[in-house]
């Protein structure tokens, strides 16, 4: 008996294929997942802010995750209100160590170019990353005051020169330099790329990069 062949099934529309979406940087596994906290303190005009952008356009180069947060904008947006008394300016302190712990125990790493000139501040962050297991690395931009004031960023050290603002850092108000750093940067002495470059490395010597 001949069995006939079912009714002939046509396939679909052709389905095409949309834009080709490149991918971005490969995020690694491994250490590269996890986070950390690099605080770098430091007189201003220092150039800490300079060294932490230039170390995380390459971490982020790289697919890393990387927030950089900087002691201006940190003051700005999340101390408005604080003065520079010596409890408000460890208020400040402890509020972006909340915020970079926060981050870094989130696998981001944290980049905080934030003077942060009292050492019981900076002590108080790093408690707060050891209570909860996170890393934290203290770097000391060393930029003598002679050398900060000669370039001067933001006026700063014009203006106290001229009796037009008081407590300024390192000139009539305290720094308290660390003692015993994970890092110190003498960046006057060295490009801005020498200085990064020595943080990168700091971080593969921790395993976090």
């Amino acid at each position: 008996m001949m069995v006939r062949s079912g009714p002939t099934v046509r396939s679909g529309p052709t389905v095409r294929s949309g834009p080709t979406v490149r991918s971005g940087p490969t995020v690694r596994s491994g250490p590269w997942e996890r986070g950390a906290t690099v605080w770098l303190t430091g007189l201003p005009s220092a150039g800490k802010t300079t060294i932490a952008t230039a170390a995380a356009g390459r971490l982020r180069a790289a697919g890393r995750r990387v927030e950089v947060l900087d002691g201006d904008e940190m003051r700005e947006f999340l101390s408005a209100g604080l003065g520079f008394s010596r409890a408000d300016r460890h208020a400040n302190v402890t509020r972006i160590g909340f915020v970079a712990e926060l981050l870094a125990s989130h696998g981001a790493l944290a980049l905080a170019p934030v003077v942060a000139p009292y050492a019981e501040s900076r002590e108080a962050v790093r408690r707060r990353h050891e209570a909860s297991g996170t890393p934290y690395l203290e770097v000391h931009v060393a930029t003598p005051v002679d050398v900060c004031s000669g370039r001067d960023v933001k006026g700063l050290y014009a203006r106290q020169a001229a009796g037009e603002l008081t407590g300024l850092t390192g000139v009539d108000d305290p720094y308290e330099p660390p003692t015993d750093p994970e890092l110190r940067i003498a960046a006057h002495l060295q490009s801005v790329d020498e200085s990064a470059q020595a943080l990168l490395d700091l971080l593969k010597r921790k395993g976090i990069a």
